[in-house]
């Protein structure tokens, strides 16, 4: 629809401001919403599909709720773009997943109308269940909501929390936002039980009406007589919703989730219940944007694109992905060996498994949003003399760090995880960064763990992988890979043996991953200022090249760069190493420091993180001199301060 000159988003200065709307300015204020949200998005990135499918959910929510009195926690949060349009940021939205601005999600030191970090799914009801129970507890009235998208409902954290919930009868409102998918579609029994609920419109008249429907027949009376029990079996056969109920959540819905004024009475109506009330909102992904409507998949998360034309801002083609790199590498080996089955969480295409999917559909399995059953399902495969390969982004990997241990590593099975996105990832921010998993499965005995320093390496990594004995893991960063020509036939690289990529005297630089790129020309501007560098491409975390490690010990300074924490990874695992060898040569560990990462491109991230070739060229010089000024000390028989960090 046409929009007035004068926006009525430009008057909305917190949710309050919403109450005294009439239904045809809400309506004008969704489609300037929509507007906004298309046209930021356009420049910045992000998530536009699941953000265009709430609005109306979203300012029905504000008009029912007092907020921020009242708690809001949003699953995931990356649908909470509109939220953060009517909480007074609609200023400064256009920053929004820009280094400084808006994040991507919502985050307690932006406003207090975010009320929990997120970024992770399925923890919505948790989080908002301790907080009812903390309002109790205190004895305060203030109203507690989770809203949580059926995709989250597949995993299994979210079914702990209902259980949960209904166990203890606190007054908690859920919101389940039903748009018939995650990211991809979502799969699995749930999401066929909640599609039979949205296509069985007459739920809601049978429910009230069964009793009085069983009392007009004899048998119905007598039923109706026997009591509650054969009544409530009854309804569960008529009434869809049940399932909620029979865990002792009240059920309201399906409830239109593009009508504001269904949205608003039926959390008004939650809110005056006594007890947890579960409200299924129907929704469609992408809404009001066709582009989005008809690829809601694409338009999850979106770099910037063209508004008229849908496209991805030079988004022809070009250099691979690691991620592409990997998919297509793996249906190959697939093509050899019918053993290969594929296991995602949720993420066919973002993890590069789109591919695998559409070539072996019966070897591929996608298990919705639960990382521990991934694992778990394939331990029992590689038990059944398969040979499962687990790709999963490094910041979700971490949910699945115990069945890594018990059902993978402890059994010494042969599986394979790929993680896809390790290291700094962007706009996403710190709920995104995979930059603990080096750390996390360093400690993981028979886990072989592997970095490529370009897509071509990661080719002969997962060739490797596959031949390997025992469960192996591949670490690989989001983005383009470097541009090399890629095997014609993969190798098998030897395990715990790293490559010498450039001879020094002075320095040696032990890198792994994609910081093997950036160890190579810190090396070269090194050479400028007259220090000799070396470059090792340690391709193995573990096992570590021992020899590798000896053979530096013998400069003058060893330097290890790692795309991790500094706190339990590759270069920690060096200094064991050195250690163990009884090696005394300073160390220069240039890692992740021990903090969150905030949000913003890569490039500005590894400069706050001293990743860059300027930065380890000066953070190396640096250490130099400190060397220099020792060993100046001792030729005059001082002795120098040893209180420095190696």
């Amino acid at each position: 629809m046409p929009l007035s000159e004068i926006r009525i988003l430009d008057s909305i200065a917190a949710p309050g401001d919403l109450k005294a709307l009439d239904a045809a300015e809400l309506s004008q204020l969704a489609a300037e919403i929509r507007e906004t949200l298309v046209a930021t998005v356009a420049q910045t990135g992000g998530h536009l599909a699941p953000n265009l499918g709430v609005v109306e959910l979203t300012l029905g929510l504000h008009r029912a709720l007092d907020c921020p009195t009242d708690s809001i926690v949003w699953d995931v949060g990356h649908q909470a773009y509109v939220h953060k349009l009517v909480t007074g940021r609609r200023e400064r939205f256009g920053t929004l997943r820009t280094y400084g601005g808006v994040c991507g999600f919502p985050k307690r030191s932006e406003s207090p109308y975010d009320v929990h970090d997120a970024g992770h799914a399925s923890n919505s009801i948790s989080v908002a269940l301790g907080l009812a129970v903390a309002r109790d507890l205190r004895g305060g009235d203030e109203n507690i909501v989770a809203v949580i998208g059926d995709g989250s409902l597949t995993g299994g954290m979210a079914f702990e929390a209902l259980n949960h919930a209904g166990h203890l009868g606190t007054r908690l409102i859920i919101v389940l936002n039903d748009n018939e998918m995650s990211i991809a579609p979502n799969v699995g029994a749930l999401s066929s039980y909640l599609a039979r609920v949205r296509l069985d419109r007459r739920y809601r008249r049978l429910r009230d009406d069964v009793e009085s429907v069983l009392a007009r027949t004899k048998i119905g009376a007598a039923m109706v007589a026997a009591g509650e029990a054969a009544k409530e079996s009854v309804k569960q056969l008529l009434v869809p919703g049940m399932l909620f109920e029979e865990l002792g959540i009240q059920y309201v819905g399906p409830i239109d989730g593009h009508d504001v004024a269904q949205v608003q009475n039926a959390v008004t109506w939650a809110a005056s219940a006594d007890g947890p009330v579960i409200i299924h909102a129907v929704t469609r992904k992408g809404m009001g944007y066709s582009y989005a409507e008809s690829r809601p998949d694409a338009f999850h998360g979106i770099s910037p694109f063209s508004v008229d034309t849908g496209k991805v801002n030079g988004s022809a083609e070009g250099t691979l992905s690691y991620t592409e790199t990997f998919g297509r590498a793996l249906v190959a080996e697939a093509e050899t060996d019918e053993r290969i089955v594929a296991i995602t969480a949720a993420m066919p295409a973002g993890t590069g498994l789109s591919y695998f999917a559409e070539r072996f559909g019966d070897r591929f399995y996608d298990v919705g949003i639960a990382e521990q059953h991934a694992v778990g399902l394939a331990a029992g495969l590689a038990h059944g003399g398969f040979l499962p390969v687990v790709a999963i982004y490094s910041t979700f990997m971490q949910r699945a760090y115990d069945q890594v241990i018990m059902d993978a590593a402890l059994q010494n099975l042969h599986v394979v995880f790929c993680i896809d996105r390790a290291g700094l990832v962007g706009e996403d921010g710190p709920t995104h960064h995979g930059v603990f998993d080096l750390s996390f499965l360093r400690a993981v005995p028979n886990l072989m763990i592997m970095a490529p320093a370009d897509e071509a390496e990661l080719v002969n990594m997962l060739h490797t992988a596959l031949h390997a004995d025992g469960p192996v893991a591949i670490r690989y960063p989001r983005g383009t890979g470097r541009g090399v020509a890629l095997p014609a036939e993969p190798e098998i690289l030897e395990a715990g043996r790293a490559e010498v990529r450039r001879h020094g005297s002075d320095v040696s630089i032990l890198a792994v991953g994609r910081m093997v790129g950036v160890a190579e020309d810190a090396a070269a501007l090194l050479a400028a200022d007259g220090v000799d560098a070396g470059v090792v491409n340690m391709r193995w975390i573990k096992p570590m090249d021992l020899e590798a490690v000896s053979l530096a010990a013998e400069r003058r300074l060893v330097v290890t760069i790692e795309e991790n924490s500094g706190v339990g990874g590759f270069g920690a695992g060096v200094l064991e190493a050195l250690a163990d060898l009884g090696a005394t040569v300073p160390v220069l560990r240039l890692a992740i420091p021990d903090c969150f990462i905030t949000h913003g491109s890569t490039e500005q991230l590894l400069v706050e993180a001293g990743l860059t070739p300027d930065t380890v060229r000066s953070a190396v010089l640096g250490r130099m001199l400190d060397i220099r000024d020792t060993d100046d000390m001792r030729s005059h028989g001082r002795t120098p301060d040893r209180r420095r960090d190696r």
